[in-house]
């Protein structure tokens, strides 16, 4: 069945080789990205691999991440363009960034790892419900760190690797509560460490060097956005470094993620802080 599929940070690394992916197996599949130009030349390549009718859905919306503004004007875009979504995956992440902190002075890690796709994903639900049975994929990490909510207030300044653990840690604990939020909307959630060091830019710019290939990861999002295999898993955490430590191409399965993912009294104040904080904008 023909899926219609919107991939945050799409045009570039894991993001973009998913969309590959989908489209060559016939979905309509919508990019986002931070550049019209680059998305204009991504949307182009997908087109040219789509198959059947799904070239003719192959679209994209511009957004800047690191404002929720401009996070709020693509929901609408979006509302706007498409009858239904039955796959969103935020796979948009940024790790290291010559301007670490926003306009409204926050830490760049926490807005486009994990407010935006919360203010993303809460404004398309109403499409999310049209669908029979949608799925929301969320790229969260190997790396998860208990949060600072000094830091996530923009109130104390984190160097790159404990911010960008802390947001994925708030991005799992998100995706666990919003399973149980959406379930009875037939709306699945699920979590996923794609694999630890793959070969993408996001990795070669804060390591420089890789353990895995990027195929690692757009293939296993690929698999959690349409195999039948997930079509009745939610609210898990999928860890695609469980098999090989990491090291080597072979796929996971699900796990655990930080213990404060699976805590609720933890859940419910990661909630009260991003209420307070998205109220203060």
């Amino acid at each position: 069945m023909t899926k219609t599929i919107l991939i945050t940070g799409s045009t570039d690394g894991l993001g973009k080789l998913a969309a590959l992916n989908l489209a060559k197996a016939g979905h309509h599949v919508y990019l986002h990205g931070r550049d019209a130009d680059k998305l204009d030349s991504v949307i182009a390549e997908i087109k040219a691999v789509a198959t059947g009718a799904a070239v003719d859905y192959i679209d994209g919306f511009v957004a800047d991440f690191s404002d929720l503004n401009a996070v709020r004007d693509m929901a609408a875009e979006v509302s706007n363009k498409l009858a239904k979504l039955d796959v969103l995956i935020n796979n948009a992440g940024i790790y290291t960034t010559g301007s670490p902190v926003t306009k409204d002075g926050l830490d760049i890690r926490f807005v486009v790892n994990y407010l935006a796709p919360y203010v993303l994903t809460n404004a398309l639900l109403p499409l999310l419900k049209k669908s029979n049975k949608a799925r929301i994929v969320n790229l969260s990490s190997a790396a998860q760190a208990p949060i600072s909510y000094q830091a996530f207030a923009g109130n104390e300044r984190l160097d790159d690797q404990a911010a960008y653990a802390q947001s994925k840690l708030a991005l799992t604990m998100w995706s666990m509560d919003l399973a149980d939020t959406v379930a009875d909307d037939d709306i699945n959630v699920i979590a996923v460490n794609p694999g630890s060091l793959l070969n993408t830019k996001m990795v070669d710019e804060a390591y420089g060097k890789y353990w895995s290939s990027a195929d690692k990861g757009a293939n296993i999002l690929t698999e959690l956005a349409i195999s039948d295999e997930f079509a009745d898993d939610t609210g898990k955490y999928f860890d695609n470094d469980i098999k090989d430590g990491a090291h080597g191409d072979a796929r996971g399965e699900f796990g655990q993620p930080h213990a404060d993912a699976l805590n609720k009294d933890a859940i419910a104040e990661l909630n009260h802080q991003t209420q307070d904080l998205l109220q203060s904008l």
